[in-house]
């Protein structure tokens, strides 16, 4: 027989199925690799990028390459933080209440 827990479960199993296929499938393997908000091989990559365009753009003494390097540095930035998808959708992450 189901008990009260098994619903509740059941329900955080499909959430987080939802939320992110490929680790929920390796868990189910008994393999788990990262969460989605802890890989951040894009991240790294376009912080280098950011570095480059900065560093270039101080070498040159040409500002629209300073400021462009200052912008990507930014948005690399806010990609590491985990819990940006929850604050995108107006949901508090854990422990802000």
């Amino acid at each position: 027989m189901d008990g009260p827990d098994d619903e509740r479960l059941h329900e955080i199993e499909a959430r987080l199925h939802r939320e992110d296929p490929r680790f929920a499938q390796a868990l189910g393997h008994g393999r788990p690799c990262r969460p989605r908000e802890y890989r951040h091989a894009r991240t790294w990559l376009l912080l280098l990028v950011a570095l480059a365009v900065l560093g270039t753009g101080i070498a040159l003494a040409h500002g629209l390459l300073i400021a462009a390097g200052l912008v990507l540095a930014g948005v690399a930035g806010e990609m590491f933080d985990p819990h940006r998808g929850e604050r995108i959708r107006g949901v508090r992450p854990p422990g802000e209440y």
